[in-house]
């Protein structure tokens, strides 16, 4: 086989299928034979979640290297499933073929939209004649706390379960913060947390901002003010702990300043 082959046979599917067959059979890769589909499900949130990460930096060189450790998972647990006889990656993808296919009969069929808010309100008519007719069911409990609110409040209003401006849910924000500033006890404080929670996703969600993306944002920018404070300390002979709380937001300030992320 010339180079030029090879190279053209290391971007086909098929030999992705081909090499993950390999490492499971009797002749390829100990590690690779003895996970299971709960040994590795971990690793789909984790690649998941590195994929993410590349898309928040801009990095499309990683996205592209962390989509195929996605694709990878994909097509192990395939084989995993075709080794016991339950399904193999061709039914895989003949599966979401046939639900985008349905889904967008504007696009493959003879269905007429206006606007992609049609769209939404046609694709839950549809899943309701597949027989997943409750808006919240197939969202996952596992999902990250605020994800899964956000994608709540998202499904909710599709038929209209909704505040009609983002300034009435600013308005419920309030209270919610009176709330929980009454809580009686602990486990009251836990609930109305909770509820103030709920709200501010809820406004994010108006806001077009994505509450994780948000919240993975404003954590990367903590940790690098917090680490310029701590290196600042380290050359000016300085510790941190023995600063007042005056002298420690001057020093975060500063860090503010020279990162340039005010």
């Amino acid at each position: 086989m010339d180079a030029n082959k090879k190279k053209e046979d290391l971007k086909s599917f098929d030999r992705l299928v081909a090499i993950i067959a390999r490492l499971r059979s009797p002749g390829g890769c100990p590690w690779d034979r003895e996970q299971t589909h709960d040994s590795i499900k971990g690793n789909m949130l984790e690649e998941a979640y590195e994929a993410v990460e590349t898309i928040d930096k801009g990095d499309m060189t990683r996205l592209c290297e962390e989509l195929g450790d996605i694709l990878m998972q994909i097509v192990l647990h395939s084989q995993m499933a075709k080794e016991a006889g339950s399904f193999e990656i061709g039914d895989v993808i003949q599966k979401i073929c046939d639900k985008l296919i349905y889904r967008h009969p504007h696009v493959f069929g003879e269905s007429k939209v206006k606007d992609s808010s049609e769209v939404v309100a046609n694709w839950e008519k549809l899943k309701r004649k597949e027989g997943k007719g409750e808006l919240l069911s197939g969202l996952p409990k596992n999902m990250p706390s605020l994800a899964y609110a956000q994608a709540v409040g998202r499904r909710v209003a599709r038929v209209g379960f909704d505040w009609k401006t983002v300034d009435d849910i600013i308005d419920q924000l309030s209270e919610e913060v009176a709330e929980l500033q009454q809580a009686a006890d602990h486990q009251h404080r836990v609930m109305e947390f909770g509820d103030l929670l709920f709200t501010l996703v809820c406004i994010a969600r108006r806001m077009d901002i994505d509450a994780e993306a948000a919240l993975r944002g404003c954590n990367e920018r903590f940790y690098k003010r917090f680490s310029y404070m701590e290196k600042a300390c380290r050359e000016r002979g300085l510790l941190l702990a023995d600063m007042s709380l005056k002298e420690q937001n001057a020093l975060w300030d500063e860090a503010k300043r020279e990162l340039g992320d005010i």
